[in-house]
């Protein structure tokens, strides 16, 4: 491109220092958004998923136990659920089971009873307005940091899911 050595070297050097760097999982998600489609795709992408449908609620279960799913996706109101009011245009809670040293770390014990919690906001992470005694936690609409931190907990949430069927199987 050049034929001077000197202009190229300073060009590469240039080129070289204006380029990202690449380190395997560095995660630049300031602006991302991860819709309920992105969230569907991701979880199915985990080995040994099965989901159904019911109640307005999609649930996301380890293998063929049924019993209790690790995650649900929920983006309607119904007559039993309706503080997140999900009826808004294109919002959705995604609802996890965690390990309860996670769920304990993320909200420590209060005296409070939640009542004070706005379950309408986006992007932030909450103890689930019914499941927290089973350390289930939700966030509406996740976004920025919280994409790849949510990505984390679903990974924690089917490895949950999985020794909880491992250990059902070999009894």
């Amino acid at each position: 491109f050049f034929n001077d050595t000197a202009t190229t070297e300073i060009y590469t050097l240039s080129l070289h220092d204006a380029l990202p760097i690449y380190r395997p999982g560095l995660h630049f998600q300031v602006d991302s958004v991860m819709n309920q489609q992105q969230v569907e795709a991701f979880v199915e992408s985990l080995p040994n998923v099965q989901s159904s449908e019911a109640y307005g609620y999609r649930f996301y279960f380890y293998g063929d136990d049924h019993r209790m799913p690790f995650l649900t996706i929920a983006n309607s109101d119904n007559d039993y659920d309706n503080r997140s009011n999900l009826n808004r245009e294109g919002v959705f809670r995604v609802n996890l089971g965690v390990r309860p040293d996670t769920f304990r770390g993320m909200f420590p014990p209060t005296e409070s009873d939640g009542s004070e919690l706005d379950y309408t906001q986006l992007n932030v992470f909450l103890p689930h307005p019914d499941y927290a005694k089973q350390s289930f936690l939700c966030i509406l609409n996740p976004s920025g940091d919280n994409v790849g931190r949510l990505q984390d907990l679903i990974h924690e949430a089917h490895g949950v899911s999985r020794a909880r069927y491992e250990r059902r199987v070999t009894e």
